[in-house]
């Protein structure tokens, strides 16, 4: 038989466990308190949306990019409407309006939600835009899509931190570039 050997009392006592995770976005936390108020008041529309981005959220965390701002919450948000819209396209060419009209109610849930989310406006952007194309020009650099985006997001660059979506302010740098 071996010997068991006693370990010391203190084990794990010097440990503290905190219960706090990483900070949630502020429209993460409202999509939270939104599935509580859904299942109260029996909205099953605006459960299946919540409970849906909910699920995708926590399955993110699983991954190497985590959502963890409200900017990439908020393309996930856009990408859910899309995909609605294609489908209430489907239903309707289909001639299921029933079907349609239920992906229509959960575009107008998912289009409220990202209304929430405040992101730099449009001409802003394009000025930002702008004052890094004449830097880039002045540097001497080539003017292509990518090395603009990689200026305007890199560390301490004009956009760097700021609520701008970037598949808006690539499109946006796409049109300067081509004008």
């Amino acid at each position: 038989m071996l010997a068991l050997r006693r370990l010391p009392a203190r084990g794990l006592s010097g440990l503290r466990w905190s219960s706090t995770g990483p900070t949630l976005p502020p429209l993460m936390s409202q999509l939270r308190t939104d599935l509580k108020t859904a299942m109260r008041a029996k909205d099953t529309t605006r459960l299946n949306v919540v409970r849906a981005l909910i699920s995708e959220t926590n399955n993110s965390a699983k991954t190497t990019s985590p959502i963890q701002t409200d900017l990439q919450l908020l393309s996930l948000v856009r990408k859910r409407i899309a995909a609605a819209r294609d489908a209430a396209q489907q239903f309707a060419a289909a001639d299921r309006p029933d079907l349609k009209e239920q992906e229509e109610a959960q575009v107008a849930v998912l289009e409220e939600y990202a209304s929430q989310v405040q992101t730099m406006d449009t001409t802003e952007i394009q000025a930002v835009i702008a004052r890094e194309i004449t830097t880039l020009k002045e540097a001497g650099q080539k003017l292509q899509v990518g090395l603009l985006l990689k200026s305007l997001f890199a560390s301490g660059g004009a956009l760097d931190g700021k609520p701008a979506d970037r598949g808006e302010v690539a499109k946006l740098a796409k049109e300067a570039l081509a004008a």
